[in-house]
């Protein structure tokens, strides 16, 4: 998640488009007037009371994993890449000829509505601590990971992302978080590209997929 060291007006707005809220969502969110969320479109160079600064750090700190993204691609300098601000772990998770996906609620203009388990890795945490973690809040399955895939900058979303090869262990796959995913299931290896864009996966998880079975 980024990190917002002093907070002004501009921001503020940045934050209220990230989670999608109106005028009137966002000052109920945070507890403040309307006038407060109108003036800060009206003066974005405006810096808030201190008091506010905790109540909009507050309101970062428990955004969906996508509009804290969505926060860090907004207030990125021009020219600079989100990877710097926003990191997340993604857990791919097999369970022998299996692979399982998640369909996310909002990521359709990206062309990416079915990936694999993924969250944002907070400060102090591994990643692959986060890929086993956030597997289990999204679909309630418990998994191990394996091998360390590797990193990249997604080419559609333009975060930056560590993959990890992980093993099932138990529990049955299911949508955990209806708030961000519609769908939780599992899906033949050999089918992957049909629910993920072949030009979008990271090439050492169609070469671990590809790799033969071992009973």
């Amino acid at each position: 998640m980024d990190v917002v060291v002093s907070w002004t007006g501009k921001s503020a707005c940045q934050l209220q488009e990230a989670l999608r809220d109106t005028n009137e969502a966002f000052a109920a969110r945070l507890g403040i007037g309307l006038r407060t969320v109108a003036s800060w479109h009206k003066s974005p160079e405006l810096v808030p009371r201190t008091e506010m600064h905790q109540l909009l750090d507050q309101a970062l700190e428990t955004a969906p994993p996508t509009a804290q993204k969505r926060f860090a691609l907004l207030i990125a300098e021009p020219g600079a890449q989100a990877a710097q601000s926003l990191r997340v772990a993604v857990a791919v998770v097999v369970r022998g000829a299996e692979v399982l996906l998640v369909c996310r609620h909002d990521d359709e203009s990206a062309g990416i509505r079915w990936q694999f388990p993924a969250g944002v890795i907070k400060p102090g945490r591994s990643p692959a601590s986060t890929a086993v973690r956030e597997t289990l809040a999204e679909t309630g399955v418990h998994c191990l990971v394996g091998e360390d895939l590797g990193g990249r900058l997604h080419p559609a979303t333009g975060v930056w992302c560590q993959y990890f090869l992980a093993e099932y262990l138990a529990g049955v796959a299911q949508n955990q978080d209806t708030a961000e995913n519609a769908d939780v299931m599992w899906v033949p290896r050999n089918t992957v590209t049909r629910f993920i864009p072949t030009d979008t996966i990271f090439q050492p998880i169609l070469a671990a997929l590809e790799e033969p079975q071992h009973d």
